[in-house]
């Protein structure tokens, strides 16, 4: 029984993990600026993971938070709450494990989530940078 647990956890937590990292990517193929993934296992007793971007708009906002809705539920993770849906300031979607945050600039450097979470350790999320091969560069 306790095997099967600890693959439960595990298989949950590494679900939690690829979400946050799509989430990210989604964010910054929609133009969101200073993208961010912040590891708050052992430091949060709230949530996993938060992901912190900033948004162009309300309306880019609003497209990324919708995007990310669509693929956490494509993949079987349901959205607890949004919040912020009509600012152009701030949006939070929460997952529960992983808990997105896109805002305006402005917000952004008001709320300062990074200086309050500073000793979360950032995860890398960017996709491997592709290697050209060796007849482009002849």
């Amino acid at each position: 029984m306790a095997k099967r647990t600890t693959a439960k956890k595990t298989a949950a937590a590494e679900a939690a993990r690829k979400l946050a990292i799509e989430a990210a990517r989604m964010a910054e193929d929609s133009n969101s600026e200073e993208v961010l993934v912040l590891d708050l296992r052992g430091i949060s007793p709230v949530t996993d993971y938060f992901v912190i971007a900033t948004g162009t708009s309300g309306r880019q906002m609003r497209s990324v938070a919708d995007d990310v809705c669509q693929y956490g539920k494509s993949i079987g993770q349901s959205v607890y709450h949004v919040s912020g849906a009509d600012s152009p300031d701030w949006i939070v979607v929460d997952f529960v494990d992983v808990v997105v945050h896109l805002f305006s600039e402005q917000f952004r450097h008001y709320y300062d989530l990074e200086l309050i979470w500073g000793e979360a350790p950032r995860v890398r999320w960017r996709r491997p940078a592709k290697k050209k091969s060796a007849e482009a560069s002849e």
